[in-house]
C-alpha cells in the first residue's frame, strides 16, 4: 500500500501509453458512429465505470464488514485492538480470488482507532502464483518512514470528502514494484471516521480494460482522478502518472456534468458514479454538436 507517485517508464517519470498507437491520425481519425460523439463519449465513460465497479464492490463489502466488526466491539464496551481485525480475513481472502483486477485488499485504520498500536493495515495481497499473503509492515514511527500514511491520497481523499476515491497510479515499492491504482472508501464508527477500506489494481490490468475504450474516441483521450492524476491514457501528451493541470476535476465530479470550453476542443466527462473524469480533445465544439446531429464531417484530432 505504500506508494510514491509514478512520474515515464521509470519510477521517477510518467509511464508511456502502453500497447499500440496513441494520438496518431490512423488511431484517432475514425469517423464516429451514427449515435454521434456525445453518445460515444458517454459509452466510453460508462465502460470505464463498469471496469472498476467490481473493484469498488469488493471495497464496499470490506467497508461493510469492518463497520459491523467495529460496531460489535463498541457494543461490548471496549476499544478495538489489532487482533480484532483478523475477523475480516474470511471475507478478504475470497475477494482476492474472485475479483480478477484486485491485487490487494483490506482495511487501514485511522491513527488512534486501535488501543494497542498507533497505526495498522489489515492488508492481504495475491502473489503471481495465486497465493494469498499478508502485508507485514513496520509501522513504528521511531524507525519507519511508512508509519504516517494519512497524507496519501487513498487515505486522505475518503477522509476529507466522505466519498469513494481513486488514487494513483503509483509505484508500489514495498509490495510489488508495480504501477498501481488504489480504490478506497471511508469507514465510520458512530458517525466518526475510523479508516478506509481499499483495494489495489495493477495499472497494466486497468489499462487492458480502459485503453480499448479510450481508443474508440476520434481524438486523444485520458482518464484523471479528482486531483488530475492520469490513471490511463491514449494520449501521448498526457502520460499515466502525470498531472493534468488547469481544470477543477473535483468540481466536475461533484456537479456530474460534462464541461466544455476547457480548452480548444477539450471535453471533461465525468464517469458516472466513479471518481474519474474522461478528458478528450476533438476539433471544435461545433464539430461535436454537428456530429451528434448527424451533419457535417467527423472531427479530427488537433
Amino acid at each position: 500500500m505504500s506508494r510514491i507517485p509514478a512520474l515515464a517508464g521509470t519510477a521517477d517519470t510518467p509511464r508511456a501509453p502502453a500497447g499500440g498507437r496513441h494520438g496518431t491520425g490512423e488511431e484517432h481519425g475514425r469517423r464516429p458512429d451514427r449515435g454521434g460523439l456525445l453518445e460515444a463519449e458517454e459509452r466510453v465513460a460508462a465502460g470505464v465505470g463498469r471496469a472498476l465497479e467490481a473493484v469498488f464492490a469488493a471495497v464496499a463489502e470490506t467497508r461493510a464488514d469492518t463497520a459491523a466488526l467495529l460496531a460489535r466491539v463498541a457494543d461490548a464496551g471496549r476499544r478495538p485492538v489489532s487482533a480484532d481485525l483478523a475477523a475480516l480475513r474470511p471475507g478478504l481472502h475470497p475477494r482476492l480470488a474472485r475479483e480478477e483486477l484486485v491485487s490487494g485488499v483490506g482495511f487501514v485504520a485511522a491513527p488512534g482507532l486501535l488501543s494497542d498500536v498507533p497505526a495498522w493495515l489489515e492488508w492481504w495481497q495475491s502473489t503471481a502464483e495465486g497465493e494469498v499473503r499478508p502485508l507485514l509492515l513496520d509501522l513504528d514511527p521511531r524507525q519507519s518512514a511508512y508509519s504516517d500514511y494519512t497524507h496519501w491520497d487513498w487515505f486522505a481523499l475518503p477522509r476529507d470528502t466522505g466519498l469513494r476515491a481513486v488514487a494513483g497510479p503509483y509505484v508500489d515499492y514495498l509490495c510489488s514494484d508495480e504501477y498501481s491504482l488504489t480504490l478506497s472508501a471511508p469507514v465510520e464508527l458512530a458517525g466518526r471516521f475510523a479508516g478506509v477500506a481499499a483495494a489495489d489494481v495493477y495499472l497494466r490490468h486497468f489499462e487492458d480494460a480502459a485503453l480499448p475504450l479510450l481508443r474508440e474516441l476520434p481524438g486523444p483521450a485520458h482518464l484523471v482522478n479528482a486531483r488530475g492524476r492520469v490513471a490511463a491514457s491514449a494520449d501521448p501528451a498526457h502520460l499515466a502518472g502525470s498531472l493534468t493541470k488547469g481544470h477543477d476535476f473535483a468540481a466536475v465530479l461533484r456537479e456530474g456534468r460534462t464541461v466544455t470550453g476547457a480548452g480548444p476542443g477539450v471535453r471533461l466527462v465525468p464517469c458516472r458514479g466513479l471518481p474519474l473524469v474522461l478528458v478528450w480533445r476533438t476539433a471544435t465544439e461545433d464539430s461535436v454538436r454537428a456530429a451528434a446531429a448527424g451533419v457535417g464531417p467527423a472531427p479530427s484530432a488537433t
